[in-house]
Order: structure tokens, then sequence, then C-alpha cells
């Protein structure tokens, strides 16, 4: 029995290490320096623990390319009034992001955003980061 117990206790253990680890930080992930891009909206993920929103904007050659930018929660989007409709795919919009440390990845963390055609915006405050 004590067998037992104490290899379900490690199978808990080891599963609660490996959920802290798959929680990547974003500092760790993208670069401490801003980007602006315009383009439109294809598509927007609203999960947990963070929700993406896809964007299609050229490169820095003006190359056209599907970005991925990494957001808040869906509860705390929720909270701050971003819904499943707020955000429809073809808005034109204008985001600041953080990019990737990898070079050519088309990948950031959301900073601010603003769609063109009614001036809806979202952003964080100064020296708020996104968790």
């Amino acid at each position: 029995m004590k067998r037992k117990l104490s290899a379900t206790l490690l199978t808990g253990a080891l599963l609660l290490v490996t959920q802290a680890f798959a929680h990547h930080s974003l500092a760790a992930t993208y670069l401490d320096k801003e980007v602006k891009l315009e383009g439109k909206i294809l598509d927007l993920l609203l999960r947990n623990p963070h929700s993406f929103l896809q964007i299609e904007a050229p490169d820095e050659n003006g190359v056209m390319q599907r970005w991925s930018l990494e957001w808040r929660s869906s509860g705390q989007l929720g909270a701050q009034g971003i819904k499943r409709d707020t955000l429809k795919v073809g808005d034109e919009v204008i985001v600041t992001i953080n990019p990737s440390r990898t070079a050519g990845d088309h990948r950031g963390a959301l900073k601010t955003l603003h769609r063109k055609s009614d001036g809806f915006g979202w952003g964080n405050n100064p020296g708020e980061t996104i968790e």
C-alpha cells in the first residue's frame, strides 16, 4: 500500500512540474523591442493560458506573411471587453508587438491593437507585462 501511495504521489508531483515548465516566459521568447505592423485579421483564437491573433502583414522586406501574435488569456481579455465577436476576420488593424527572438519567425507578443475602421483600440498600460 505504501508503495502504491508513493508511486501516486511521485506521478502527481511530476505532472505538476511538467505543467510549470510548459508555461514559458514571454521575456525568454520575445525581444524587448517594439515593431509596428499593419495588416488584416485572419483568425482570433481565444484560449488559456494565452490567446493568439493571426494577421497577414508585410515583413521587413515587404513580403506578406502570416503573423502569430500571442495575447492574454481568454478570461483576461473578456474582462477587458475582448469577446469572440469583437474582432472579425478581414478587419484592418495596426498592432505593436515584441517580436520573436528567432529571426524570421513571424511571431510576437501583442502590445497594442488599433482597428482602422472605427478607432477601436486595446493596449497595455506603461510598465504592464503580459502574463
